[in-house]
């Protein structure tokens, strides 16, 4: 099972030593998926954890040393390196080539920047003149953008305008002629279009079926149900009846 960075534990620490005036902790504490115990204790002489119990450290590759890092070495390896002639001169050979490395690099940097800045008033000319087409652009973007906020009353920030809204604004159709008299027309129709006898029956029938289909429920849903005219109530004259008070 592993554990990912950025897990949190509810840990015993304790200190277990020291490393010279450092101090040695050790971090104990309870895995809830399989319920074993893992201890992790600091490790201040090569500055890192070390996994005592319960579990084994991941190998990420972050301690391969690369190209430019800097190898701290102990007294140990001090030691024994001083103590070894073919070892002394081999570090002597690694230190030249990396002194010869670093100067050369060092050394194009600096042709690169002389002959970039060999004039400095013509260089500055010419970044001040990409300032000022840059800046034009800015503030036209910028003005288009207010009015673009101020017409549709929006309340936020408009970003710039890219390749993909061009594209996708492309698809859309608003279609073609006189909006004005396509306004009119639409105000001149009736909001609601007479019924044909053909769509006044579709209706009677559509309505038929469905109070049928609300009031039996053993109705077969895959038959249709025969057109029912529409009932008409009439009223009736009431017949007053005569009697005698006392």
């Amino acid at each position: 099972m592993i554990i990912g960075q950025g897990v949190r534990f509810n840990a015993e620490k304790k200190k277990v030593g020291n490393y010279y005036s450092t101090p040695i902790y050790s971090f104990r504490m309870k895995h809830t998926a399989c319920g074993g115990w893992i201890e992790i204790r600091t490790d201040p002489k090569n500055t890192a954890y070390v996994v005592v119990e319960g579990a084994t450290k991941r190998d990420t590759g972050d301690d391969v040393v690369r190209e430019g890092d800097v190898v701290i070495e102990s007294a140990e390896e001090k030691e024994k390196r001083q103590s070894n002639a073919f070892a002394v001169l081999e570090g002597k050979v690694e230190e030249k080539r990396q002194l010869f490395s670093d100067k050369t690099r060092i050394e194009d940097l600096w042709v690169e920047k002389e002959k970039a800045w060999d004039d400095p008033y013509e260089r500055s000319r010419k970044l001040r003149k990409v300032f000022r087409a840059e800046r034009k652009v800015r503030e036209k973007d910028e003005e288009r953008s207010e009015g673009l906020k101020d017409k549709m009353s929006l309340g936020m920030e408009l970003l710039p305008e890219s390749e993909e809204d061009r594209r996708r604004a492309g698809f859309v159709d608003f279609g073609i002629g006189d909006g004005e008299m396509a306004v009119v027309k639409a105000k001149s129709k009736p909001l609601f279009a007479a019924a044909g006898p053909q769509r006044r029956e579709g209706l009677q029938l559509e309505l038929a079926n469905n109070t049928r289909a609300a009031v039996d429920p053993f109705l077969d849903k895959g038959k249709s149900v025969a057109t029912v005219a529409p009932l008409i109530k009439r009223k009736t004259a009431s017949a007053l009846v005569d009697y005698e008070s006392d």
